[in-house]
């Protein structure tokens, strides 16, 4: 099955439910922000896909991007054109000075969906893709992916994800230029947690189905969980140390569990084969 096209247009996809928080996609943010692409590339324009009800994740993306890379660009992408008619309105407003983002800040929107156009042949570094596939089918969800990835610059990368209403949870695949996941990076709220599977119900379209024994995300989380209930003693320095000391854990059984200096913001990311589905 391949993503739909909106009735009367080019734009490929259909319109989600379009839940829109302040500060939902900070974790991402700034994942993004750290991520070498953005850095080495020359065009560094990022792609807002399905941005939702307001415009506000596009500006807040600009904003935490441009600390990283001063010329970053981001265009705000939406099927249904009363999204775009209103994020273009708040524009307006941030242009007058009248929010807390800056006037200059270099956003733009645009009606478009997983065909991601985009004028004069640019093609962007970075295409964030959140909240969007979640509301698919698991079948859909490569062709999804190719599509985007035919518009992608070389060397450009997929975000695609989704989280919780409030951005306490957040799980991400990084999706290569040749349209292949690379890895999967949950990142938590450490204040509070329960446990760290609580991960599974905000996993990707691509793995959220699979977190059955037998599959290899299953039991990723199973082992993070595990760790977590050992490191338990850790807990009375703060839960910051509870996770390192079980991501630590994990690392020394086998799990390759990312850049520790990423660990103090609740994050562990593994390679893609550690997680794919069977």
């Amino acid at each position: 099955m391949t993503p739909e096209k909106s009735p009367g247009s080019r734009a490929t996809g259909k319109i989600t439910r379009g839940t829109t928080n302040t500060n939902r996609l900070r974790r991402v943010d700034r994942w993004i922000a750290r991520h070498p692409v953005l850095h080495r590339t020359d065009d560094p324009l990022v792609v807002d896909l399905g941005y939702g009800a307001s415009g506000v994740t596009a500006f807040e993306l600009e904003a935490r991007l441009r600390r990283a890379r001063a010329d970053v660009e981001v265009l705000g992408l939406e099927i249904d054109p009363a999204r775009v008619q209103r994020a273009t309105a708040q524009l307006a407003e941030v242009r007058d000075g009248s929010t807390s983002f800056a006037p200059d800040a270099r956003v733009s929107f645009a009606r478009g969906g997983f065909e991601v156009p985009l004028p004069a042949g640019r093609r962007p570094a970075v295409i964030r893709a959140f909240n969007v596939l979640r509301q698919y089918d698991e079948a859909d969800v490569a062709a999804a992916w190719t599509l985007m990835a035919t518009r992608l610059a070389p060397g450009g990368i997929i975000v695609e994800g989704t989280c919780d209403e409030l951005g306490r949870i957040c799980t991400w695949v990084e999706v290569g230029a040749d349209a292949r996941p690379r890895s999967l990076t949950i990142s938590l709220r450490l204040a509070q947690l329960d446990s760290p599977g609580i991960a599974a119900e905000r996993l990707p379209k691509a793995l959220i189905h699979r977190n059955v024994p037998g599959e290899r995300v299953h039991a990723f989380l199973v082992a993070l969980d595990a760790e977590w209930t050992r490191a338990v003693a850790a807990s009375s320095f703060g839960a910051e140390q509870r996770w390192r000391a079980a991501l630590a854990a994990m690392a020394a059984s086998g799990w390759p569990v990312g850049d520790r200096a990423r660990w103090r913001l609740g994050e562990a990311t593994v390679p893609w084969d550690c997680v794919a589905p069977s």
